[in-house]
C-alpha cells in the first residue's frame, strides 16, 4: 500500500492545479472558488496564501519571471510579489457563463488551456497562447477541461472534458501547436470517478487525480492501468512531481460538493496529500515569455 501523507490541512474549498517551481523549490496551487493563490516551501515547513482579483484556474511559469495566470476571464502575466497584473487577453467574453479551467505548457513553452461550462452544454473550448501573445482557438465542445500535458517528446497531448468520462490523446505537430487525430486514451466508464488533473512522469506514464473516485491512477502510455493509488478523500482534483529529485507527487483535493455529513467523514478534504510513489517527474515547461 502507498502511504499517503499530509503535507498541508489547507481547507481549501477546491483546490487546483499544482505546479512545481524547479528554480525556487515552491510548490504553487489554487483554490479556485476562495480566489486564493497558494505557496508552499516544503524545505522551511512554510506556506503563504495570496488573495487575487478573480478566480485562478490555473498556473504556468515563465522562462523570464514571474507567472502566466489563468483567471476566469482571461490570461494574465502576474507578479505574486507585487501583485502587478498585465493582462494578455480576455477569453470567451462573450459567453459570461464560462471560465477558464485547466491548463499548462507544451514542451515548446506554448501555454494550452481550456474552459469550464457549468451548464454541461459544452459551450466551452480548448485554447492556445503563443510567444507573440496571440491565442488560437483550438477546438470546442467543453465542459470541463482537464488532464492537459504532454508525452515526453511533445508530440501527444492528452486532454480531458470530464463529463465525458476519458482522457483523449491527440497527435501534436511541435512546430504548429496544431493537435489532431484525437482518439481515447482512457475510457472511464467502468471507473469509479472522471478524469481530472494529469501529469506526465519521467517514465512517459500519465498520473491522473479521479474525481469523485477517491484515488489516483497511473496509467501506462498504451493506455492500460498500471497502479492504482487509494486516497482518503473522494474528490482528488490534480497532481504535480514536486521536491529536489521531483519524487514526490503532490495531490490537491476538494470539498466543494461535500454535503455536511460527507465533510466530516472527510476531514482531509481541501488537504495538500503527498505520495513517494518511487518514480520522478519532469521539471514543469516554461511559458516562452
Amino acid at each position: 500500500m502507498d502511504r499517503v501523507d499530509v503535507v498541508l490541512e489547507a481547507g481549501c474549498i477546491h483546490a487546483e492545479g499544482p505546479v512545481w517551481d524547479d528554480r525556487a523549490g515552491r510548490l504553487y496551487w489554487t483554490d479556485i472558488e476562495s480566489r486564493t493563490l497558494w505557496r508552499l516551501d516544503p524545505v522551511a515547513g512554510r506556506s503563504e496564501t495570496f488573495p487575487m482579483p478573480e478566480k485562478v484556474c490555473s498556473i504556468a511559469f515563465r522562462r523570464t519571471a514571474g507567472l502566466l495566470i489563468a483567471f476566469e476571464t482571461g490570461i494574465s502575466f502576474y507578479d505574486v510579489e507585487t501583485g502587478v497584473q498585465k493582462r494578455i487577453v480576455d477569453v470567451e467574453p462573450d459567453i459570461p457563463v464560462t471560465r477558464l479551467n485547466d491548463g499548462r505548457c507544451d514542451r515548446q513553452g506554448r501555454f494550452i488551456v481550456g474552459g469550464f461550462d457549468p451548464t454541461e452544454k459544452g459551450l466551452s473550448a480548448a485554447y492556445r497562447l503563443d510567444a507573440d501573445l496571440s491565442i488560437h482557438r483550438l477546438f470546442g465542445g467543453l465542459s470541463s477541461a482537464n488532464s492537459t500535458c504532454f508525452s515526453l517528446d511533445g508530440k501527444t497531448m492528452y486532454y480531458a472534458d470530464s463529463p465525458q468520462a476519458a482522457i483523449w490523446a491527440f497527435d501534436y505537430d511541435i512546430d504548429t501547436g496544431e493537435p489532431s487525430n484525437r482518439r481515447v486514451f482512457c475510457g472511464f466508464k467502468d471507473q469509479p470517478g472522471v478524469p481530472d488533473g494529469s501529469v506526465i512522469d519521467s517514465e512517459g506514464c500519465l498520473w491522473n487525480a479521479q474525481w469523485n473516485g477517491a484515488r489516483v491512477v497511473r496509467f501506462r502510455p498504451d493506455g492500460a492501468v498500471d497502479r492504482v493509488i487509494e486516497m482518503p478523500v473522494r474528490h482528488p482534483t490534480s497532481v504535480a512531481f514536486g521536491g529536489r529529485e521531483l519524487d514526490t507527487l503532490y495531490i490537491t483535493t476538494s470539498r466543494l460538493i461535500l454535503s455536511p455529513e460527507e465533510a466530516r467523514k472527510q476531514p482531509l478534504a481541501g488537504a495538500l496529500l503527498a505520495v513517494r510513489p518511487g518514480v520522478t517527474g519532469l521539471p514543469e515547461d516554461r511559458f516562452v515569455k
